[in-house]
């Protein structure tokens, strides 16, 4: 028997983001949700996972902090590449029922629903599909959990291994509340038999709310077959109610993101003290010390070593180099770009828009933004350079800087290949510095130097024999 193609077709996928709570345990005005974890929101999460099932549309339901939410929400699908993303108000918040029931105007009937809980991050695009699958468009299909303390969980309740009800732990009965076996909060149904059921719900309940859980018992009714599907790794499916959670939730994510990395082949010192608050992207051969944070985009090239307790964001870092001990990078929006072979740090600071050449060297203390260096080019200590073109092979001495702002503006400073710059000296944009030229230590430079001269600025040492210090008074 030939069948039919559309026959086999899945309906399109709507989802729902439950996304109206205030969040009270977590003692904060930022609406739950917004907290971030790995440096994205916890809505952000949920919503990438969600964008990994390519839905016709995503509705956020919207309650505490709606216009912070439905802005971030926007914004979060407009970076995921969702299709369309609607929100809808919450008010007043009547339970879980009565929030998906904001949604069904959004909701047509030839679709599968997919709710989801904006406050769960770590839940993955694979079991979400697993989910929808489980539903086919046909049925109920519920993600549970085996849960060693179910405490505040609704309860999944079973005749002969059917699916009967979820009872909230609150209704729940002595003998209901031994059962482990708990609803995540995650469902798939069809639009048109979602519709139904949450028009037949009531709020005879302790909580006097409208439970999106009670759909399960109409499906019953109704004769309709409700699937359970036991998730596989728990932490999927822990929501974040209190800093505490939050904290714990945060440490299981970057180990995920450790693992992933470590098979890989990426050497961590220690996965449990290090953070990735964005992408990162490793080569072959990368080693990473302990109490690392990566931030924004971060490429390591091949080779690459960061020493311990390094601040890295928004930057590409070339093969072979060493970040030492305690450096912080941070391209924002410019970005930073670190060469092959370059040596870093220890307590070195590199801002947006740098560009450091092949075996550059920027030593301890040394503050670099907005500066092009070019091939072997070194400032080993104590130095700054900010809106700067150097050239290869340059030598930048200890203490000296660009004085690159006027008050109003900023200015470039050039230095040509092989120029040696003293100790203490001080650049006054702008300013050109000739191929191969040499500034004394202590010059203030004012004026353009031209190629292989020798540059002093400074005043006349004055020499005062017998000269005596003077003596505290009394002393």
């Amino acid at each position: 028997m030939i069948m039919n193609e559309k026959e086999n077709e899945m309906p399109a996928l709507d989802v729902v983001v439950m996304a109206a709570g205030k969040g009270t345990r977590m003692k904060s005005g930022l609406p739950k949700v917004l907290h971030q974890l790995g440096g994205r929101a916890l809505l952000d999460h949920v919503m990438v996972a969600a964008a990994g099932l390519a839905p016709r549309r995503v509705i956020v339901v919207t309650g505490h902090g709606a216009a912070q939410v439905r802005s971030a929400a926007q914004a979060i699908a407009a970076r995921s590449g969702l299709a369309g993303c609607d929100t809808v108000l919450q008010e007043p918040q009547l339970g879980t029922g009565h929030a998906v029931q904001q949604a069904l105007p959004l909701l047509p009937d030839d679709g599968i629903c997919l709710v989801l809980n904006g406050d769960v991050p770590l839940i993955e695009a694979d079991t979400l599909r697993a989910l929808v699958a489980a539903c086919g468009g046909e049925r109920l299909a519920l993600l549970t959990v085996d849960m060693p303390d179910p405490t505040g969980y609704g309860r999944v309740v079973r005749e002969d291994e059917a699916v009967r009800a979820i009872v909230e732990h609150k209704d729940a009965s002595e003998a209901q509340r031994a059962i482990r076996e708990v609803y995540t909060g995650f469902m798939a149904a069809p639009n048109h038999l979602l519709r139904d059921w949450l028009g037949r719900l009531t709020n005879d309940n302790v909580q006097r709310e409208y439970y999106l859980t009670d759909v399960v018992k109409l499906a019953v009714q109704d004769g309709r077959a409700v699937r359970a599907l036991a998730c596989p790794d728990r932490v999927q499916v822990d929501g974040v109610n209190s800093p505490v959670q939050l904290a714990e939730l945060e440490r299981a994510f970057q180990l995920r993101q450790a693992r992933a990395l470590m098979e890989q082949g990426v050497r961590l010192a220690d996965p449990a003290r290090f953070d990735v608050r964005g992408s990162l992207e490793c080569a072959q051969d990368v080693e990473i010390d302990v109490n690392c944070v990566f931030e924004g985009a971060v490429a390591l090239g091949e080779g690459v070593r960061i020493g311990a307790n390094c601040v890295i964001a928004n930057a590409r870092i070339g093969a072979g180099a060493v970040i030492h001990p305690f450096t912080h990078i941070d391209g924002e929006k410019l970005g930073v770009e670190v060469g092959e072979g370059a040596l870093i740090g220890p307590f070195a600071r590199l801002r947006p828009g740098t560009r450091l050449g092949p075996q550059v060297h920027i030593g301890n203390f040394v503050e670099v933004k907005n500066s092009v260096l070019g091939r072997g080019a070194k400032a080993n200590h104590l130095a700054y350079l900010g809106d700067a073109d150097v050239g290869e092979r340059v030598n930048y001495g200890a203490g000296s800087i660009t004085a690159n702002y006027d008050g109003a503006n900023k200015h470039r400073t050039v230095i040509g290949d092989d120029v040696h710059v003293g100790s203490n000296c001080v650049l006054v944009a702008p300013l050109t510095l000739g191929a191969g030229s040499t500034l004394g230590g202590g010059s203030t430079i004012t004026k353009d130097t031209p190629p292989g001269a020798l540059a002093v600025a400074r005043g006349k040492q004055v020499n005062v024999p017998q000269w005596k210090r003077p003596a505290k008074k009394g002393g």
